[in-house]
């Protein structure tokens, strides 16, 4: 699936019961090489994935919020019902997220990756934020991912610092994307 041919028919949906499968044949594309897809899947539970999908909702309203957590919604980026890509979009920053996770984090399936789907995620996610009244959005990511950075350069993002944080042992690259909120 190139995105060329299908970026028409792809847009960012909330989680959903009918794509269980589909969610969890991705899932198992990142487990099978060694890793796990924390940044874009927000709050789904896999051992729990219907009461998660009722969580997520709850999550993007700000209720049930697990201590030290933000309102945040979290969304796949499906082509023709084929999850190719989960994303999550936090509503505001606290010190953690300003440090090291910022507004937003996203996920291509692995065997999607290098078609332009973690840029077209993050297009997206910016439509979402400005939704949301966010006027300055915060993405970070690993210091040697240099494939994150050029998505974020490619939208937008003016790097702002590197930062070692308590919480990584790499170095985390900041950057800002300004949002144009209808001004």
């Amino acid at each position: 699936m190139e995105l060329k041919e299908d970026a028409g028919n792809m847009k960012l949906i909330e989680p959903t019961l009918e794509l269980e499968s589909e969610f969890f044949a991705m899932v198992k594309e990142f487990k099978d090489e060694g890793r796990d897809i924390i940044d874009g899947i927000g709050s789904i539970d896999l051992e729990n994935f219907k009461e998660s999908i009722k969580q997520a909702e709850k999550h993007a309203k700000g209720l049930e919020l697990p201590e030290g957590w933000v309102p945040a919604s979290t969304y796949w980026l499906i082509c023709q019902n084929r999850i190719v890509g989960t994303c999550n979009l936090r509503h505001e920053l606290n010190d953690f997220l300003r440090e090291f996770g910022g507004h937003v984090g996203y996920a291509a399936r692995p065997s999607e990756r290098k078609k332009g789907f973690g840029t077209l995620m993050l297009r997206l996610l910016l439509e979402k934020a400005q939704g949301l009244g966010i006027e300055r959005l915060l993405a970070t990511c690993d210091d040697n991912n240099i494939a994150s950075a050029r998505v974020i350069e490619k939208n937008g993002g003016k790097f702002a610092d590197k930062v070692q944080t308590e919480y990584s042992e790499k170095l985390t690259r900041r950057y800002w994307i300004e949002l144009a909120n209808g001004e």
